[in-house]
């Protein structure tokens, strides 16, 4: 197996973009704050060169992530469909094939034209040309330096900050952080999002947009995953489930509970979190958190945890998916809990 690392370089990727006129940007399925916003940032840069631009989310959108959007300005696949046509396709936040399954026979169909951008540890090889780096917090760290490359501003001096390039950075590199709580909140990160604020992003109305506005529904959610958190390894791992029941009683969608999964690690013990959700009959996604250990104990790496069923991820948020219904996937993952 290749190990997964970058085969070019942001100058050699900017050449690339460059060259072409009709460029197409993907990211993986339930985009969340970091995809999101490395898509629009890329695709507003591009745009701002003259270059025309599809830019698609996959899968189920929460509202608020769409809300980064403005309307018309990202499509939403499988609904609608990339064109095998386009001269490039830039793929951000993934490199891997479990997470872009909608779009895995589009990708086969324009191998070769494909260029990946991703700060994850682990991937596929779906892009021959793709820079790598697992040292950076967000990919939008990565988009900005091709941006920067490009010669773009992240702000339009006739605009506002608000729908630009910035913003756009600016959610990303909040919400994979944690708005600034996880380790990986380097130097670095605190010297970029400095330099988006400088440049006028107003971060109170982001963190509004993005954490505080939510239907009702999702309280209904809430309760339903806490009534059915357990314990386990002495305190230090969790577990909640959320069954399709679940969603109708609560007249909820499966953009309603975005987030839930952190729920348990405010208590002091606890230092893995995991939420299985049942997506549809005999599909079940697990999404597994951790933090810091107050004591001694190393952070339990959930990256290399869920690689255990085939998914993947950060050290402290990853992600996977089953093709078996709830309580089978729960059998599977406690099994795995008990070598942990």
């Amino acid at each position: 197996m290749k190990r997964y690392a970058s085969t070019s370089d942001l100058p050699s990727i900017a050449a690339r973009l460059r060259g072409a006129s009709h460029i197409t940007i993907l990211t993986h399925s339930k985009p969340d704050g970091d995809a999101a916003g490395s898509l629009l940032a890329l695709a507003r840069a591009l745009r701002a060169i003259g270059k025309r631009v599809d830019a698609f989310f996959t899968g189920i959108v929460e509202a608020n992530i769409m809300g980064l959007a403005r309307d018309g300005e990202v499509l939403v696949a499988p609904a609608a469909m990339p064109s095998v046509t386009t001269d490039v396709v830039v793929l951000v936040d993934t490199g891997a094939w479990s997470q872009v399954e909608p779009l895995q026979e589009y990708l086969r169909a324009v191998a070769g034209r494909v260029i990946g951008l991703d700060h994850h540890a682990r991937g596929d090889e779906i892009a021959g040309d793709r820079v790598v780096d697992p040292s950076l917090a967000s990919a939008t760290q990565l988009v900005v330096k091709l941006v920067d490359e490009l010669g773009v501003p992240l702000v339009d001096p006739n605009g506002t900050p608000h729908f630009s390039i910035a913003e756009a950075v600016f959610a990303g590199l909040a919400t994979d952080t944690g708005w600034f709580r996880f380790q990986s909140a380097n130097a670095g990160v605190y010297a970029l999002a400095a330099r988006l604020l400088a440049l006028g992003v107003d971060k109170t109305s982001l963190y509004q947009r993005l954490e505080e506005n939510w239907r009702p529904a999702r309280l209904g959610m809430m309760a339903r995953a806490l009534s059915s958190l357990t314990f386990h390894h002495g305190g230090r791992v969790t577990m909640m489930r959320l069954s399709q029941q679940d969603f109708a009683d609560a007249r909820a969608a499966q953009d309603d509970i975005g987030g839930l999964v952190n729920m348990p690690l405010s208590i002091g013990t606890v230092e893995m979190s995991i939420i299985l959700t049942e997506s549809e009959p005999q599909v079940t996604k697990v999404s597994f958190r951790s933090k810091p250990s107050l004591s001694a104990s190393p952070t339990i790496d959930v990256n290399a945890f869920a690689a255990r069923f085939g998914g993947g991820g950060h050290t402290q948020a990853a992600g996977a998916r089953f093709k078996l219904s709830l309580h089978e996937a729960q059998r599977e993952v406690e099994r795995e809990l008990e070598t942990l």
